[in-house]
Formats: structure tokens, sequence, C-alpha cells
């Protein structure tokens, strides 16, 4: 459900600095897709090199283990950047920092904290 936030509203944060926000963020999380690809890459490499079996090393955390760790990060990394995405598209469209839940203005606190935030703090206490 996609509410407009009427002409004479407040607006939670200003369009200014929520894009700048929500720019900053995906910087980041680009930056942390950036790391975790090289590293899985690393993975790649050091099994390719690596002569042990390492499936039954007693010494620690095997390479498919640590493969499969950097993988769930990538993938809730990448889940973020889709989230920043469609906020980004919700500030274009005007609909930016109002609840999909029930329509009000959700805090500027925590649209700074969670730039992404489709709800406000007392319809994701509901859930």
């Amino acid at each position: 459900m996609s509410k407009r936030v009427p002409q004479d509203a407040p607006s939670p944060l200003e369009p200014r600095t929520a894009r700048e926000l929500l720019a900053e963020e995906r910087a980041g999380a680009m930056a942390r897709v950036e790391a975790l690809e090289r590293h899985l890459e690393s993975i790649g490499e050091v099994s390719t090199w690596t002569g042990t079996d390492d499936e039954h090393d007693p010494e620690g955390a095997t390479l498919a283990y640590e493969r499969a760790q950097v993988q769930g990060l990538l993938a809730d990394v990448r889940r973020e950047l889709d989230e920043l995405e469609r906020a980004t598209a919700r500030l274009d469209k005007g609909t930016y920092g109002i609840c999909q839940r029930c329509g009000k203005p959700i805090a500027p606190e925590r649209l700074e904290a969670l730039p992404a935030a489709t709800t406000c703090i007392a319809c994701a206490t509901r859930r």
C-alpha cells in the first residue's frame, strides 16, 4: 500500500539529507560486496592450491564452511542493497519516510538509523 505525503505535511527527513544518507549507505554496502567477493575469490584460490583434506581437519573451520559463511554475508549485503534501491525509489515517488502499514511518518531518528525502513516503530514492533 503506497501512500503519498500530503503537500503540507512535514517531511520526516529533508529529501536532500535522505538522498545523501541513502547514497552513503549504498556506498558502504557496495564496499562490503566488493570486499566479500574478493574474500570469496581468495577462498577459491586457496582451495585450488591446498592439497590438504580440510573437511576432516581437527584444527579449525573448513574452507567449505568459510565459503558458505562468506556467501551468506554476501547475500545479506545484496539484500540490503535491494532495500536501499527501493528506498531511493520511494524517495523519488515522494513516499519515502511514510509507514507502509499505517501511513504515518516514520521518525527521523529511525530513518537515520535504518535509512531503508518501511515502517514506523509502532508498526515494526507489532509484527
